[in-house]
């Protein structure tokens, strides 16, 4: 079973955006912005990730990727 791979950090470097100002925008904490940068979340809102996609001007796409061939052990 392949694993979603969160692609944030990717789109906020594309639109030159620091993790400061998108907790700003979005109104979520930078803690918890991190977590979901770094991958480190079992589950997002659809909410959170509608606010980021308009701060970033993006897609949820943009920001979400399956890869088929990782894995949850590949994290440990």
């Amino acid at each position: 079973m392949g694993k979603i791979i969160l692609r944030l950090d990717r789109v906020m470097a594309d639109r030159k955006m620091s993790l400061n100002e998108l907790s700003e925008k979005v109104g979520v904490s930078n803690v918890n912005l991190s977590k979901i940068k770094t991958g480190k979340i079992s589950a997002v809102r659809f909410s959170t990730l509608e606010a980021i996609c308009e701060a970033l001007n993006c897609q949820p796409g943009d920001i979400l990727e399956y890869d088929p061939n990782a894995t949850h052990e590949d994290e440990e």
